[in-house]
C-alpha cells in the first residue's frame, strides 16, 4: 500500500459494495497489526482494547475517537469501561469489513499513540 492508512480519508459507502475478501483481509491486517479480527454473527470486525490508567483518561480517548468518527462519516461501537475502552470497526451497511474499516483502525492506533 503506498498510502498510510491513517492519512487517508473514507469513502463513501454505497452499501452495495461486497465486504473485503479473505485475500484483501491479508493484505490490509498488517497494516493494523493490534487489532483482532472477530466474527459475530457472521460478520467480521476489527476490535482492539485500549488501557488506561483511570477512567477519565479512557473516556477522554472515546471522545477523541468519536471526534474523528464524526470527521470520517464512519462510527465506531465502542465499549468503556474502567481504564478501557474498547473499538470494534465494521461497516454495518455490508455486513462485513471494507477499506473505511481499516483506515478508521489505523487513526484509532494513531490516536492512542498520542495519548
Amino acid at each position: 500500500m503506498d498510502q498510510k492508512l491513517a492519512q487517508m480519508k473514507c469513502s463513501a459507502c454505497r452499501g452495495d459494495e461486497p465486504p473485503l475478501s479473505d485475500q484483501e483481509l491479508e493484505h490490509y491486517l498488517p497494516e493494523v497489526p493490534e487489532w483482532d479480527l472477530v466474527k459475530e454473527d457472521s460478520v467480521k470486525k476489527l476490535r482492539r482494547t485500549f488501557k488506561f490508567s483511570n477512567f477519565v483518561e479512557a473516556l477522554d480517548f472515546t471522545n477523541d475517537v468519536g471526534e474523528i468518527a464524526e470527521e470520517e462519516g464512519h462510527h465506531p461501537i465502542i465499549t468503556l469501561t474502567w481504564g478501557k475502552a474498547t473499538v470494534t470497526w465494521y461497516t454495518h451497511k455490508i455486513k462485513g469489513l471494507h477499506e473505511n474499516d481499516f483506515i478508521m483502525a489505523a487513526k484509532t492506533a494513531d490516536l492512542y499513540a498520542d495519548h
